[in-house]
């Protein structure tokens, strides 16, 4: 979905495929047939914009194989989907029974990293439309915080100063300017804005200009920052937004009460990290994943609100008395796109926990998560609509 800023230039909205994971392109093809299309057809659209994971295996099989890139754009086309953005975060292995930790390795530390977003690069150049020059790549926030130090802040950097050369070389060859995100998580070496900021802006840090900044909602809002703060503290670093995940967390106002504490039991599952958040007197304190925030000799304190990396539904309708971080995301935009110039113009929305979500909010079969879907996508384009963007046919 393409919108036209008061600036007159396009913001480009998609939803990303992570949600669909698959390891081949033959898997990959099927995501297009079975899922995005459906979507773009709930939503009478002529065309939709996706963002695409490729795991690693399907990523070198394309390069390797012109005539499966071929194969790869001809369904795109046919199907009405266009790709002006991946998601470079995980690796492969996203859609095993359990990912938690794992989704951070190769970090930015490890040659297998750099290749794959060289790889990831390179075909986001081939799969651009026609009409558009310029692409996105959002990656992992450098590494997990564990054992990071200087030296290992130095070989990331080195690696991400090769990449930069790469995509100034790409961009010689094809014309085409593609650029890349670090995306802050919770628990990661960059969890915040103000460490974007100090990574991105560290003696030894690679140019902003490829390499900038994602910015997950629904990470912004777990880690209690203030959207129009981050945003401020972007604009004097002159860190660019490339990227925005659109994304909710889900808050629990009073994590001390028995009938939220039970509710929040029911978000408890075992394939992905739910970092944990709680905006105490003290600060902001947290814990790796949920079910240690809940009990345990490291349980967190209940003496603030808690907020969950859990990417809850745009559109969901939580079990009272817990809520999602919606408003956070609204606040982002409208700092983002609200005023006279668009800071940033790709957009993807990402719930890739969908299968992960207690049963009642859990889609039963292919005709649902096409549905919820496509309501998310409704919201987001509300949101842009609400601001003055238009949307183009």
């Amino acid at each position: 979905m393409r919108f036209r800023h008061p600036d007159g230039s396009t913001v480009h909205l998609a939803y990303c495929t992570n949600v669909h994971p698959a390891e081949t392109l033959d898997g990959v093809i099927a995501q297009l047939r079975d899922h995005a299309e459906p979507v773009r057809r709930r939503l009478g659209r002529d065309r939709l914009g996706i963002g695409l994971w490729l795991a690693h295996p399907a990523a070198e099989a394309l390069v390797a194989d012109r005539r499966r890139l071929d194969r790869l754009r001809g369904e795109l086309d046919r199907r009405g989907l266009e790709v002006v953005t991946l998601n470079g975060f995980p690796y492969q292995g996203f859609g095993d029974e359990r990912v938690k930790y794992r989704v951070y390795r190769p970090d930015w530390t490890e040659p297998e990293r750099l290749r794959h977003t060289v790889r990831l690069a390179e075909l986001l150049a081939e799969l651009l439309p026609e009409d558009v020059t310029e692409g996105t790549i959002s990656t992992l926030p450098l590494a997990w915080r564990t054992d990071f130090d200087a030296e290992r802040l130095a070989v990331a950097h080195e690696q991400l100063h090769v990449l930069a050369r790469e995509l100034d070389a790409l961009e010689a060859r094809t014309g085409r300017r593609i650029r890349i995100g670090l995306e802050p998580e919770p628990g990661c070496t960059v969890e915040t804005t103000a460490q974007a900021v100090a990574a991105l802006r560290a003696p030894g840090a690679p140019p902003v200009d490829r390499i900038g900044m994602c910015l997950d909602t629904c990470h912004l809002a777990t880690a209690f920052e203030d959207p129009g703060t981050a945003v401020a503290l972007l604009d004097e670093a002159r860190v660019p937004v490339h990227k925005v995940q659109l994304s909710a967390a889900l808050h629990s106002a009073r994590p001390h009460d028995p009938q939220e504490r039970a509710a929040l039991e029911r978000f408890v599952e075992p394939r992905f990290l739910h970092q944990t958040r709680v905006a105490a007197p003290g600060g902001v304190r947290g814990a790796d994943d949920l079910d240690l925030a809940l009990a345990g000799e490291h349980a967190l304190a209940t003496d603030g609100p808690w907020r969950v990396h859990l990417h809850v539904p745009l559109h969901a309708e939580l079990e009272p008395p817990l809520t999602s971080t919606l408003q956070v995301l609204r606040e982002t935009l409208g700092h983002l796109l609200g005023g006279p110039r668009a800071r940033t113009h790709h957009l993807e929305v990402e719930t890739y926990t969908w299968q992960a979500l207690p049963e009642g909010l859990r889609p039963t079969d292919a005709d649902e998560l096409a549905d919820g879907i496509a309501a998310e996508l409704v919201v987001a384009r509300d949101l842009l609509t609400d601001l003055g963007l238009k949307e183009q046919s």
